[in-house]
């Protein structure tokens, strides 16, 4: 089975973009790369426990099993030692990372309390789009009954576009909720 949103692209944002930028070749409109998501967890080095909830709940989010992020340096003033595990993260792609991309922007976005939209500056110069999240409650695949503690984690939405004009049309068109 294909993705909702992949249809969506092919169908209409691929028509829409190339008629807006102008573009010749069709393998130069811009498309979504890859969504990754990371979940940082400071308090990870004084209980190893909660490493692994947090590991059971981005697998519930983004439906694929994250990798568990290891610090690189030691640093004393943070109780850290170096290989101690202090996150995990994920990387979608393909029909995943779609379906990720369809649940996020119209279901748990709107589910943020005092919603306007995301921040249509939150581009990096090169056609990427990264936000952060406050509460990881906002994805219906969490329990709310089981959740100790609310965990942010940021996700990034990497795509082939060349800058961020490119980048905020593609993401505008794929149904992001940006503010005006």
């Amino acid at each position: 089975m294909k993705a909702r949103l992949r249809e969506v692209y092919l169908k209409k944002v691929v028509p829409a973009l190339q008629q807006e930028f102008g573009y010749k070749n069709p393998m130069a409109i811009p498309k979504i790369e890859k969504i990754s998501i990371n979940l940082g967890l400071g308090e990870a080095t004084g209980n190893a426990k909660l490493m692994d909830i947090a590991v059971q709940e981005l697998t519930a989010i983004s439906g694929q099993k994250p990798v568990v992020t290891k610090a690189k340096k030691s640093i004393a003033a943070f109780k850290l030692r170096e290989g101690m595990p202090i996150g995990c993260m994920v990387t979608l792609r393909g029909d995943a990372m779609y379906e990720f991309y369809d649940r996020f922007t119209s279901i748990a976005l709107p589910r943020v309390r005092d919603f306007r939209g995301v921040n249509p500056k939150s581009f990096d110069g090169r056609g990427n789009y990264t936000m952060g999240i406050k509460d990881q409650l906002i994805f219906p695949e969490i329990d709310y009954n089981k959740v100790d503690k609310a965990r942010g984690m940021n996700i990034c939405i990497t795509t082939t576009a060349t800058n961020d004009a490119e980048a905020l049309a593609l993401l505008k068109y794929m149904g992001m909720p940006f503010r005006q």
